[in-house]
């Protein structure tokens, strides 16, 4: 990475309506990139005012996500309800400089306006009753009324910018009206509260969502008007499910912290992400310190990318393989608890994470293998019945005794199974597959000399004594 870099500076700027899902985590991510990429500086802010649908909650379940995808901000989080006398003297000062002005039209007036211009065909836009001109005299404000603060948007001319990842984008000031930045009860307008936040924060970059693109020109026109620098824009195409329609909770856009429920570890989660818009030649796996590495905006695709659920189980299972046993364990741990099996400090959830961590795709499969081994299993009367024949129950009875006094290691275990078999003239499978029945209620596993060893030889002589 470069030395710090203040000339670059990003920021990840989402509502507490609801929570950090898929989409959210993805414009995060490559905001949180670009800035390490140039040793920038990478902010979160929170913005919350739309007081009816925020929440506390919804705030948490961000700074959690953002939190679990390891995506540390380096300012922040800042809090736009925390920044209301800020907005307020901004706007006296717009206010003060003809920048903005107050409109009196009332809702009635204006549904009235929006069904005369449809009727018409016509575009619905506010027309301008008290937008003040050279030579224009303006209505006499009605008493009782509050107004709203408006911008005085230009009216002539195009609102032009390179975006980063659509290219050339030009909007006519003809096709803009004049928007609210404050309500009647003087709060802030969302597109008024950005602008003020990227001009106090120093924002070179803004890197977000496509459905932003049409706040952009009203946003770059605020900001011209106070004095203000513009960011760089790069907005990121929309991702779609695995079925090619807009995603949705079915497909996936749930809150992130739903990943870790489901079984994803982070790094799975962030290295999937990487991928949906965003290329490096052929690479598929690689680390955050490579993504970072790699990372620009030029090697964004326009077009929309499509979630692909197979790929992303097929990166878990690759990054589980990869994991420590002992991170495995503690996830084990967690997992069972959750089930109500509290005590798992014997065997070791991290031996039983070496054994299975080839044979899964999700943390949650690693739990429920591991679930046997502190919770002693029933097998089904079917199972039983196929498995537990009388020579079979005879080679467990044999094995049984001689697992009495020997060593618990995987190569002196090995040994002992092959005793039994040549005493009782049995092959492998017809007293491997009744051991696994017995000590963990199901016909398949990892190596069983590696169960046997990991299990213990107080839990297998209980079981093996319970079963026969």
């Amino acid at each position: 990475m470069t030395a710090k870099n203040h000339s670059v500076k990003t920021r990840f700027a989402p509502s507490p309506t609801g929570y950090l899902h898929i989409g959210g985590a993805r414009t995060a991510l490559f905001a949180w990139a670009y800035a390490r990429r140039h040793g920038g500086t990478f902010v979160l802010r929170i913005e919350d005012t739309d007081v009816a649908r925020s929440t506390p909650e919804a705030v948490q379940a961000i700074l959690d996500g953002m939190q679990w995808l390891g995506l540390a901000h380096d300012e922040g989080p800042y809090y736009q309800m925390q920044r209301m006398m800020r907005y307020k003297e901004v706007i006296g000062q717009m206010l003060a400089a003809g920048t903005a002005y107050h409109c009196y039209t009332s809702k009635e007036e204006l549904d009235a306006l929006r069904a005369e211009q449809e009727a018409k065909k016509e575009k619905p836009r506010y027309d301008g009753t008290w937008r003040p001109e050279s030579g224009k005299t303006l209505p006499t404000p009605p008493s009782g009324i509050h107004p709203v603060v408006r911008f005085k948007n230009p009216t002539a001319g195009v609102v032009a910018w390179d975006d980063q990842v659509k290219g050339r984008i030009e909007i006519a000031n003809a096709e803009l009206d004049d928007f609210i930045i404050a309500r009647a009860d003087g709060t802030p307008t969302y597109n008024f509260c950005v602008v003020v936040d990227d001009w106090d924060m120093g924002i070179t970059h803004v890197i977000r969502g496509d459905d932003h693109v049409n706040n952009t020109p009203r946003q770059i026109n605020l900001l011209e008007a106070l004095g203000a620098p513009v960011p760089r824009y790069g907005h990121l195409s929309m991702i779609l499910g695995d079925d090619g329609t807009k995603l949705s909770k079915r497909h996936g856009a749930v809150s992130v912290m739903q990943y870790d429920e489901d079984g994803y570890l982070p790094e799975a989660v962030l290295n999937y992400l990487g991928r949906l818009g965003w290329s490096h030649g052929d690479e598929e796996i690689f680390s955050m310190t490579q993504f970072v590495e790699w990372f620009d905006l030029d090697h964004i695709t326009s077009s929309a990318a499509q979630f692909n659920t197979e790929k992303l189980n097929w990166l878990n299972a690759h990054y589980i393989k990869l994991a420590d046993d002992a991170r495995l364990g503690q996830e084990i741990h967690r997992r069972l608890a959750r089930q109500g099996v509290e005590n798992t400090a014997s065997p070791d959830p991290g031996e039983i994470a070496a054994l299975y961590k080839d044979r899964v795709s999700n943390l949650n499969e690693l739990a429920d293998s591991a679930h046997a081994f502190y919770v002693a299993p029933h097998a089904s009367a079917e199972l039983k019945a196929q498995h537990l024949t009388e020579a079979a129950k005879s080679a467990l009875k044999d094995l049984r005794s001689r697992l009495a006094s020997a060593d618990f290691s995987p190569e002196v275990l090995g040994k002992t199974l092959k005793e039994t078999l040549a005493a009782t003239g049995l092959k492998m499978p017809q007293v491997a597959i009744p051991l696994r029945v017995v000590l963990l209620g199901q016909p398949q596993s990892p190596a069983i000399d590696r169960v046997l060893a990991v299990l213990g030889r107080t839990e297998v002589l209980r079981r093996l004594d319970q079963a026969l």
